[in-house]
């Protein structure tokens, strides 16, 4: 509604979702291209401001407005699923390997959610059965509701030959743990700079704070995309006390955990007691030498998992490219 300069109240509805329908061009009155100058005019002067939608937009495009998260709670999701093979490499959650029983998942970017999904299971169940997997990769391609799993998951689930299938899905919630949680600080770290992964946590994580020794206040450490956690300025020189925290408010604090770049810690601490119940204890972790795991490389088949140089000066992080990676894919 607008006012009129005799002070009369006249209602103007404008469709911006859908093209103007050919008629024929009134006799008398004020001409189109005059209303439609007026209207703005008026607009300006009111404070409003007119947001344009195309009805045309691509879907793939709209889709880009979807909030990314992993996936959380028992509510079902229902999707697709397809297969691929990591050839070993533990994807871009920066994993040592592929697990064991090679039961893993890559999740498009919404879910992937910038790596927040890292760590965390899934129950898929498929036209001959249930599998759990875990998310330990990113599918550039795959959008929300498909999940691209190993080729012996889909074994599982699905009759191979069949490529593409129906899935139901959900989030595992305190999933039974593979082991005490592990700690491993990124080649190139330093008192400087400071990024360290988290393993064997089941649920995805909320946060990961550090603190240098047993005082002095605790940082805050930001996700990478690649699943590691950074503190761009540096944490000090250890060791650090680590507090870790997930999705459904276990919480624990693992202390000892020392400068030692590309070696796995391992702890004596569990992300949660069996039955969900969180631990507090702060053992010191022990050091395991890097010759006993696998060298983490990427999968061939996603985007590399970003490493960073020895040789680069410790105040500067790696370099990512999460914008890209996140990019949601249009077939033309």
């Amino acid at each position: 509604m607008a006012l009129v300069p005799d002070g009369s109240a006249v209602d103007i509805t404008i469709d911006l979702d859908h093209p103007p329908e050919d008629r024929p061009a009134p006799s008398s009155g004020a001409k189109p291209w005059l209303v439609a100058t007026g209207v703005t005019v008026l607009a300006a002067a009111l404070g409003l401001t007119l947001t344009l939608r195309s009805g045309s937009t691509p879907a793939c495009a709209a889709g880009r407005t979807l909030a990314a998260a992993p996936p959380t709670g028992t509510a079902a999701h229902t999707g697709k699923a397809t297969f691929y093979d990591s050839k070993g490499a533990g994807g871009n959650c920066s994993n040592p390997a592929a697990p064991a029983n090679r039961l893993y998942v890559a999740l498009g970017p919404t879910e992937y959610s910038a790596g927040a999904a890292c760590g965390g299971f899934l129950d898929v169940i498929g036209p001959k059965g249930t599998v759990r997997v875990l998310i330990m990769d990113q599918c550039p391609e795959c959008e929300p509701g498909h999940l691209d799993l190993s080729r012996e998951a889909f074994a599982r689930i699905a009759d191979p030959v069949q490529g593409l299938v129906p899935v139901t899905y959900r989030a595992v919630v305190n999933p039974p743990l593979p082991g005490p949680l592990t700690f491993r600080i990124k080649e190139g770290s330093s008192q400087w700079w400071f990024a360290v992964r988290v393993g064997n946590h089941g649920n995805p994580l909320r946060s990961v704070e550090i603190r240098q020794g047993d005082s002095g206040p605790w940082q805050s450490a930001a996700r990478q995309d690649y699943n590691y956690w950074l503190i761009a300025s540096g944490a000090g020189p250890g060791p650090f006390n680590v507090r870790i925290s997930d999705v459904y408010d276990n919480r624990v604090t693992v202390g000892g955990i020392r400068m030692a770049p590309g070696q796995v810690q391992n702890s004596t601490v569990r992300m949660y007691a069996p039955g969900g119940g969180a631990s507090t204890r702060r053992p010191s972790a022990s050091t395991r030498p890097p010759g006993n795991r696998p060298t983490a490389t990427p999968t061939p088949t996603r985007r590399p998992v970003e490493v960073a140089r020895a040789s680069a000066p410790a105040t500067n992080a790696p370099t990512t490219s999460s914008a890209r990676a996140n990019a949601r894919w249009c077939a033309g």
